[in-house]
């Protein structure tokens, strides 16, 4: 199976992650999940939540709440809402705001990761978003005096140099030579998985991911390191929002 297929469906925002509208062919539908040939709606996974968005077919809308991935990718619609039969053309609309706040949460994600990996040497040991705010996890025993400051400011200063985010596919045992392509203290890549994609922060950060990502650093925003907690054990959570 290739990188980009997920059971019957097409991802097309692995290689496409500004698409938002796009046509596709109903293979499957009931109240609890429709099928389709190909999506651009991100299923989460990595700490990102699914897309949500709508279909429309024949004059009707049905909304996309969630996806939800097993043998096939399912799109969850609303309750109650009808499902378009097999076979039918629908037009699909990915909802943009959240998919772009989601995106500019997960690349500063990866710049805070990627500073205090090479600021302090530490490792993720979790992480999750909502739009615009999220939480990483390091393994950090000792929390230097100005940490807080210091990871806030480096953290901008990268954001303002307007990195470039590329995002490729290598086979398996290409992916696993770049140095220190894991970042999280266990490997999370399946063996299964024989196309890894990364995404690089060009100069900061490169790491195996499957998520959606703005294009280049500028886009992000600005970052506040909002809180530290501790979480025992030498664990520390890192709760940060993403500003304009």
């Amino acid at each position: 199976m290739t990188y980009d297929l997920h059971g019957r469906t097409r991802r097309l925002e692995l290689s496409d992650q500004v698409l938002r509208d796009f046509e596709a062919v109903v293979l499957d539908a009931t109240p609890e999940g429709i099928v389709l040939d190909r999506s651009a709606f991100y299923p989460g996974g990595g700490g990102q939540p699914a897309d949500q968005g709508v279909l429309i077919w024949q004059g009707v809308e049905t909304r996309v709440v969630g996806v939800r991935k097993g043998d096939d990718l399912q799109l969850i619609p609303a309750e109650g809402d009808p499902v378009p039969p097999v076979g039918t053309v629908v037009r699909a609309a990915v909802a943009d705001e959240r998919r772009s706040a989601l995106m500019r949460t997960h690349s500063g994600l990866h710049v805070l990761c990627g500073v205090v990996f090479r600021d302090y040497g530490c490792l993720v040991t979790g992480g999750n978003m909502d739009e615009l705010s999220a939480r990483m996890d390091f393994d950090l025993p000792e929390v230097p005096a100005g940490f807080k400051e210091a990871v806030e400011d480096a953290c901008n200063a990268e954001i303002a140099a307007d990195r470039r985010i590329d995002v490729r596919v290598l086979p398996r045992e290409e992916a696993f030579e770049i140095p220190d392509i894991i970042r999280t203290a266990t490997n999370l890549v399946p063996e299964t998985v024989q196309d890894v994609r990364i995404v690089d922060i060009v100069g900061l950060d490169t790491q195996a991911d499957g998520g959606t990502h703005v294009a280049s650093t500028k886009q992000i925003g600005r970052i506040k390191v909002a809180k530290i907690e501790s979480k025992g054990r030498g664990f520390r959570r890192l709760r940060i929002q993403i500003c304009d």
